[in-house]
């Protein structure tokens, strides 16, 4: 597991770039995180950082959290979250780590929590095309139909495709593009949609994959440079013509 950070998500607008295209990104804000702890090999048989973010009253904290705050003479955190890491003299405890940790990434993963749709049939659950809108059907227009077998093997098998509770898991999409960030202001603007609600925190981290893919500044300026390409040539037969 790569280093991340914990941010909140504000919702959705939309960047204009210089050649004029519209982009849609989802604008999220990010507090500095404060490593809590330093963990070594020795302790527990990996190198690792504990990091904490997010403001929360001391009044909300149990007993237990607070004598470990206390310890380390840090306010409190809303989230603690351990990354592993692979050289542990780089970092220090009490060490801030924000957007600058992105600083040089062009793509990112992002995990959060999806929105909860509550209990769904199986026609939006699954996208099943449910049974004839017309004849021969009687109240079984969005049902799923048989989901057993005879009397061997007797049961509905573990995993079958039914109704029931849809979304409120946590998803992961990766390679999302970075359209932009603001250090001051801590805002990071990712091209297209992430999981969950306004207001809901995602983490955020370094991309698992390598990745290939040209961003939309460099597809957009190649496309430009054909243009102008096109246009020169143009130009040129015009002006031996004339």
């Amino acid at each position: 597991m790569t280093i991340g950070l914990i941010g909140k998500k504000i919702g959705m607008t939309r960047k204009f770039i210089d050649s004029g295209i519209s982009i849609p990104v989802t604008v999220l804000f990010i507090e500095k995180g404060r490593i809590i702890d330093v963990i070594k090999k020795e302790q527990r048989g990996y190198d690792a950082i504990r990091v904490g973010f997010g403001k929360i009253k001391n009044s909300k904290l149990t007993k237990q959290m607070r004598g470990v705050f206390s310890k380390k003479t840090t306010e409190p955190k809303k989230f603690l979250k351990e990354f592993r890491v692979d050289n542990i003299s780089e970092f220090k405890e009490g060490n801030e780590i924000g957007l600058e940790l992105f600083k040089d990434q062009k793509f990112v993963d992002v995990t959060a929590r999806t929105l909860g749709k509550g209990f769904a049939g199986v026609m939006k659950r699954y996208n099943f095309s449910g049974g004839k809108a017309s004849h021969g059907v009687s109240v079984s227009h969005r049902a799923h139909g048989s989901t057993g077998q005879n009397q061997d093997p007797g049961k509905v098998f573990k995993g079958k495709k039914m109704a029931g509770h849809m979304g409120d898991k946590m998803r992961t999409i990766q390679n999302l593009e970075i359209i932009e960030s603001e250090q001051e202001s801590g805002l990071i603007f990712i091209k297209g949609s992430v999981p969950g609600s306004k207001n809901s925190y995602v983490l955020i981290q370094k991309p698992a994959k390598k990745i290939i893919n040209k961003t939309t500044f460099e597809k957009t300026n190649t496309i430009v440079t054909k243009v102008d390409k096109k246009v020169s040539q143009a130009d040129l037969q015009k002006t031996k013509k004339d």
